[in-house]
This record gives structure tokens, sequence and C-alpha cells, in this order.
């Protein structure tokens, strides 16, 4: 398939720039794939939507505060993106500018504390250490910034780092947000526990590729960036035991589906899963444990919506796409969501 066929005209006023007033004030598109409709609903109507049968699963990554922007000896201004951390005590990161920064160069954030630049010019992606350990936590904790995404066109605030946060986030390692989990609030999940809809949590820390268009002419030749991705035995037992009793499992966010269907051994069996996932999902790829997905509304030309369609269609999702646009629903990270069943 063709990286064109999925494109479609978004008004830029159609961009979240900021939450709603709260998480649950969201509204929410439902499309139901066996009868190809499209439903206006809210995200605080969820529970009507679900009943018992249902068994949800969320990501529970914490987003830390991966921007920082220092100075080179010379006092020239760059960004250090941080990805995430090797096995060798260093980490993998994204330097702005990053074409003359050689290695051993130090980037400075104050007058004593630095990050160390360990290779030598050339792609973007360059490897930096820290000092030690205490210095990486401080360094961090109080020159690190909200990572927010590249489309909204605002600086960080300081109620990002509690709204750019799921209320159930854990595990700290993601650089963006898995955003379908933003819409959740304690009162919902109570909500759903009383009407015995179950949950549990995996893990997949989100990386920088999540906002990458794919830029192939042929979808095929993308490649997904690999994330780190955690499945415990024990929520793998407990998926497969909601599979045994007939539950339906619904996915919240892509990179759920992702880590997944990744972890999918075989036919509604989930195995504990603790290593890379670089899943590219795009039609007409076939499910084999995920039967129902909330979800942000995705870029242009992304994997992410290549995913979408995958699991309801491609026509199907961007005449629902274009409906939204229609209806001025809001878009991407702060935006509001679809509920495909």
């Amino acid at each position: 398939m063709k990286t064109s066929q999925f494109d479609y005209h978004l008004p830029p006023s159609l961009i979240a720039q900021h939450p709603s007033r709260r998480r649950s004030d969201s509204r929410m598109l439902v499309l139901n794939r066996a009868d190809q409709s499209i439903t206006d609903s809210r995200f605080g109507r969820l529970p009507e939507h679900l009943d018992q049968s249902f068994f949800i699963v969320f990501n529970d990554s914490r987003v830390f505060k991966a921007r920082l922007v220092g100075h080179r000896i010379s006092g020239g201004m760059v960004e250090v993106f941080l990805v995430r951390p090797t096995g060798d005590e260093g980490w993998l990161a994204l330097l702005r500018p990053s074409a003359r920064i050689k290695r051993g160069e130090k980037i400075f954030f104050d007058h004593r504390r630095f990050v160390t630049i360990l290779d030598d010019p050339g792609p973007t992606e360059r490897m930096v250490a820290f000092p030690s350990s205490p210095d990486e936590h401080f360094i961090i904790g109080r020159y690190g910034r909200v990572p927010l995404p590249p489309y909204i066109t605002r600086e960080a605030e300081a109620g990002d780092r509690r709204r750019y946060q799921t209320v159930f986030a854990r595990a700290t390692g993601s650089v963006a947000a898995p955003t379908a989990g933003l819409h959740f609030n304690r009162t919902m999940l109570s909500r759903l526990a009383q009407a015995s809809i179950d949950h549990d949590m995996i893990t997949l820390h989100v990386g920088p590729g999540t906002f990458r268009p794919v830029v192939a002419h042929d979808i095929e030749q993308h490649i997904v960036d690999p994330e780190f991705a955690v499945i415990t035995p024990q929520t793998a037992l407990s998926i497969n035991r909601g599979f045994d009793r007939g539950k339906k499992l619904l996915a919240v966010g892509t990179t759920t589906v992702r880590t997944l269907e990744t972890a999918a051994a075989r036919s509604r069996r989930i195995a504990p899963w603790e290593e890379m996932v670089d899943l590219f999902i795009y039609p007409p790829y076939q499910f084999r444990v995920v039967d129902a997905l909330l979800t942000n509304f995705h870029l242009p030309r992304s994997s992410l919506l290549m995913l979408v369609a995958a699991f309801c269609g491609r026509e199907f999702v961007l005449d629902a796409y274009q409906y939204a646009v229609r209806k001025k629903y809001r878009f991407y990270s702060y935006g509001d969501c679809m509920l495909i069943l």
C-alpha cells in the first residue's frame, strides 16, 4: 500500500493545544465495525458502551522530563532530548544541532553540571553520558522539561507535568504519553470496576518515533523504532484467564495494541514479555488478541493511523476522520478519542 493512501486534511485550529478542563470531558467518536456506523458520544459514557464481557488493558508507562536545554563551552545552545538509557550507563539522545558537536565535548546545564558526548558526529541520534547517577537525577529533575509533542506549539506549562501523564502511570521511561489513557480519571476507573469490567496493565516506554511520519512511498519499507516493553507473568496469566472466560480485550492506545500483538505467542494467548517491540501494524494485518480499541486521532501518514486502519478498515477510518473534522473534534495528544468496537 502507498503512504499517500493514509493522508487527510486537518485544519490547524483542530489540533488541541491544551487538555480539556477535566480528563473525562473529552468527546468520543464510536465506530462499530460490524455495521460500519459512526456515533457521537462522550468519554464519560464509556461504561454505557461496554459490558462485563470486556477486559481492558492499559499502558502504565510514565513520562519523564526528557527535554534538556544546555550550552556548549562556546556558548551555543543545544537541546539534548533523552530517548532511553543504554546498557553501558549512557543514554541514547537526540541532539539539536548535532552535526558539529564532537566526541568528548560537554554540554553544560549550569557552571558544573553537564553531559558528555560519547560518539562522533553523524545522525541526529547520539550517545551521551552523565558524570554520575546523582548528577543524572539532579540534572533531569532540575533542568528537564516536559517533552510535549511537536504539534503543540506552545512551551510546556506547570499544569502539563500533571495532565501529560496518565493517572495510573507507574514505570518511568516514556518521552511521550500513551495518550489514549489521558482521558481516564480515578472516578472512571471506579465506575468500570463497579460495572465488573476488569483491567490490567502492560508497560511500553514510548519513544520519539511515535511522532515520525512515514516517508517511504510504500508503507512496507517503513521501519518502526524499537521501544522497550514489559508484560509480567501475572499480567499474561490475568489476560489469558480472561480469554478462557470468553472476555473481549479492549486495548487502550496503540502502544498497548503493539505490545499485546507482539506477545501473542499463539491465537488468544499472551506470553510474558520483557524485550524491545518493533512491530509495524498496517493493512491487511490480522489481529490475534485485540478485540476493541480506544485511541486518539492520529497524524496523517503516521504508523499509528495505519494501525487503526488495519483494525477497522482504511476507508472506514478515513471516513470517520472526515466526519470528526466536520464535527470539529479536537485532534492528537490533548484531543478527543475514538472507541472502535
